[in-house]
Parts: C-alpha cells; structure tokens; sequence
C-alpha cells in the first residue's frame, strides 16, 4: 500500500479530496480512503499502487499544493540529512560573504551554475573562495547576524522529528563550518558537516580545507549515518535543493527537493515548491498539534 501526503499553501476541502480520489481511480490506483491530517492543510490518500503514476495524477490537481507519494512501510523517518544553504537557510553564505568584499554579482552566478550542475563543484568552489583573499575574517560574524535566516518551518521539523520521532539529525553543507556548526546548533541539528575556510592573521586566505564536502561526501555521510544507527535506507530523508545534493537525495527512503533547481526537481521523489518544510513533517503523518515550535 501507498499513500499520498497532500500539503497546501491554499485549502483542501471534502469535495478536493473527492476529486482526487477520483483522479487515482480512473488512473488504476486503486484509492481506498482519504484521512484529514490538519483540518484544510494537509491530508492522506492510501492507494493500492502505481505510485509513480499517482504522483503524475495528483501533481498540480490544486493550486499551491505539495505532492508526496511513497509506502505507507517506515512513513515515520529516523534520519533527517539536511543541506543548509538555500534549504536549512535562506541564503546561499558564500555569495553573502562575497557582497561583502563587493563582488557578489559575479560569485553568485558562478554559484548558480553550480548549484544547476553546470560546474564541477569542488573547482568552482575552489575558486570563489579565491576570489574573497585578504577579506576581514570579521565579515562572518556579521554575515551570521545581519544576513542568516533559517527558513520557514526549519527548527520546528527538526526538533518534532528528535522529540516525536526519536529521529537522529544531520546538517550537511558544500558550505562553511563556520556558519553551519552555529546554524545547525541554532536549529536544532546533532551533528554538522560542512568545509573549513582558511583564515589566517585574521584574513581569508583564499583556500578551502581538503577533502572538500561534496556530493560524494554528503551521500557517503548519509550511508554511514544508516550504519552507525542501524536502520534501513527506507527509514531515511533527506532534502536539498542543488545538483550536490542529489546523490544523497536519489539514496534515501525520501528524497525532497526543495525549492530546487531544475536538475533536481526532475529527479527527487518528492519536491517542495509552494508549503514551507513542516510539509516534511505532515508527510511523516505528524499533525501539528504535536509539533515542537523553532
């Protein structure tokens, strides 16, 4: 059995719910009920099979509502992988350091085609990092106050899966220790991984620690995490919005894109484009008068 998670932005009514029954059944789903998780918002529909074509059904059937289709076995997830930069957070770090030292236009379209899969990720890496040489080592403390946000919804779906799922939690980022060991402790995170910038004498010196955090590193991190943990891949989610992201994102039981790029919207299981990321819990089954508040 399957079971389809109907997250809006909008409002599912009795007669929504109806229709889309409707829809899986004329699609060879075999649809069985559908069950309100919170009242308008979100909302359950378990169905026989063919999951990939009830996603195609139910895709884009309401207006400003998120689709997610997967087993109704391990629904409740034990490991949450998370990127942070443009997913946890609101903003990519490295081009907001990067406006600091007056170049962001240039660094930021270099990100962007990174993030697309255009680009070697660990190259392009190397050489914005380059570009911000000689920059004040200050400018991170102040990026962190004047310009990190976490996004929407981000603290609450990691506490509620630790306090209510008994989850284990990993930040994951192509990004900088610097902003992701205090971003993941401010969230709510176990544990974060992330790159080590040079600094020297108070001074970017230009250079990324290696091994860089790449896609390898983030889906290698996932695999370990199973192992350390002892549960199956199928007990796993993970979510991301770039090209670095997909490895881990096409490995575990659930695979979100966030808000992502188009390379990685064409392959995740699931994307988020319209709720913020207490969707991620509702897709769990976890109403929100049992959530934990960020």
């Amino acid at each position: 059995m399957y079971i389809a998670t109907l997250i809006t932005a909008g409002d599912i009514s009795t007669g929504d719910l109806s229709s889309l029954c409707d829809r899986l059944a004329q699609a060879g789903c075999g649809p069985q009920l559908s069950l309100r998780i919170d009242e308008g918002r979100a909302a359950d529909i378990v169905f026989q099979g063919g999951p990939s074509t009830a996603r195609k059904s139910l895709d884009g059937a309401l207006p400003r509502t998120d689709v997610i289709v997967q087993p109704m076995a391990n629904r409740e997830k034990k490991l949450l992988i998370a990127d942070m930069d443009s997913t946890m957070i609101t903003v990519e770090c490295l081009d907001e350091l990067a406006d600091y030292a007056g170049i962001k236009d240039e660094i930021a379209a270099v990100t962007e085609r990174a993030m697309r899969g255009e680009l070697d990720f660990a190259q392009a890496l190397d050489e914005r990092v380059a570009r911000l040489k000689g920059l004040d080592a200050s400018v991170i403390d102040k990026c962190l106050a004047e310009r990190i946000r976490a996004t929407p919804g981000a603290a609450t779906l990691v506490r509620t899966m630790k306090s209510q799922l008994g989850a284990t939690t990993l930040l994951v980022s192509g990004g900088f220790s610097h902003f992701a060991d205090r971003v993941g402790a401010a969230i709510g995170f176990d544990r974060a991984l992330a790159n080590d910038l040079g600094i020297a004498d108070g001074k970017l010196t230009g250079t990324v620690a290696k091994p860089i955090v790449d896609s390898a590193a983030k889906e290698k991190a996932l695999l370990d995490s199973v192992a350390a943990l002892g549960i199956p891949l199928a007990q796993t989610l993970a979510v991301g919005d770039g090209a670095n992201d997909l490895p881990m994102i096409r490995k575990a039981g659930l695979g979100v894109a966030y808000r992502a790029k188009p390379v990685v919207a064409a392959e995740a299981a699931a994307r988020l484009d319209h709720t913020d990321l207490t969707a991620l819990l509702y897709a769990q089954g976890v109403p929100s008068e049992n959530w934990e508040r960020g």
